[in-house]
């Protein structure tokens, strides 16, 4: 009996032909066609950012160890050199200052008149679209748009800014907007906070509409007054909004260059050069491209060292708990 059943099994096994490996899953396969579908749109991304930001941020390292005018070879390697002259250069030392000169000032006054604007954009008011378009329409406009209008404005002699000066009582400002070391960097702000302020309370407009109205309600019923509402509900809830607003504004301040080109070139007599000039200054009008890519590599390494720094320190509330290590949310 057991040898008749060997022999029924053997004949089924031939007749069942040879046994072939289990074909793969179906989740197998979809998730093959998963990372085929990922790669077939980050490559292209990859290499783009690869040309275009990597591979110019390794040649202005490269140059920036020689003595280069920008035509033949890279034969003149002064290693630090250009950046040991860097700062030892007054001009590029006073650079560093206005920077910080700028973000001082849009960090105090323009984001605070951003975020007053929003505030009063955000009640109740006839009208308040026409207000929160006009505002905004600023930052639509390119920044030489911004800047030869400007520069039409505060014309020596026959500028809006002197006759508006001279209305006013103050003739010892007529001439001097642009002109005079004392004022041109004032002048220059003034210019930023009409281009960008718009678009900082836009941020801060959005970050009100996004509290929920039941918690103004509640901490009113339970007696904060106006103040009080803002201080302990509105301005913590904001905070997100705040501080990537504040991020953008630094940045901005730093790299800050079409605007001031256009509109002073740096003058006069470098009270108004930002790095960005500096670097296009020696690049481009002195055929210094060594020394200029050393600028160059400076302002990207205080770009990255603020951003890591801010998004460490500053950031970690806001984005502590938003991706998970697999990748959720």
């Amino acid at each position: 009996m057991p040898s008749s059943v060997s022999t029924l099994t053997k004949e089924r096994t031939q007749d069942a032909g040879p046994v072939r490996p289990p074909a793969p899953s179906r989740s197998r396969l979809r998730g093959l066609a998963g990372w085929a579908s990922v790669a077939w749109f980050l490559v292209p991304a990859l290499v783009l950012f690869l040309v275009f930001v990597l591979a110019p941020i390794a040649v202005a390292v490269y140059t920036g160890f020689f003595k280069w005018g920008g035509v033949g070879p890279l034969e003149d390697f002064v290693g630090f050199g250009n950046y040991a002259k860097l700062f030892r250069d007054q001009v590029f030392l006073g650079d560093l200052e206005r920077g910080l000169y700028l973000i001082a000032l849009s960090v105090t006054v323009q984001l605070p008149f951003a975020l007053f604007t929003a505030v009063l954009l955000n009640q109740r008011l006839g009208g308040r679209a026409v207000y929160r378009m006009l505002f905004f329409a600023p930052y639509i406009l390119s920044e030489v748009v911004t800047a030869v209008l400007f520069t039409m404005i505060f014309l020596p002699g026959g500028g809006v800014a002197d006759h508006l000066a001279g209305a006013l009582g103050l003739e010892g400002l007529q001439g001097k907007w642009l002109a005079d070391p004392s004022t041109v960097m004032p002048t220059l702000f003034v210019v930023m906070t009409w281009k960008y302020f718009g678009f900082h309370m836009m941020l801060f407009l959005a970050g009100l509409q996004n509290i929920p109205g039941e918690i103004l309600e509640a901490a009113s019923i339970d007696g904060a007054g106006a103040w009080q509402r803002f201080r302990h509900v509105t301005l913590p809830l904001l905070g997100p909004t705040i501080r990537i607003s504040v991020f953008l504004s630094v940045i901005g301040a730093i790299q800050l260059f079409d605007l001031v080109w256009v509109m002073t070139a740096g003058g006069p007599n470098h009270s108004s050069e930002t790095m960005a000039i500096s670097m296009f200054q020696f690049g481009f009008k002195r055929y210094q491209v060594g020394y200029a890519s050393a600028i160059s590599v400076v302002l990207f390494m205080i770009s990255l060292v603020f951003s890591l720094f801010y998004q460490r320190y500053v950031l970690r509330r806001d984005l502590s708990g938003a991706v998970t290590p697999g990748g959720g949310r």
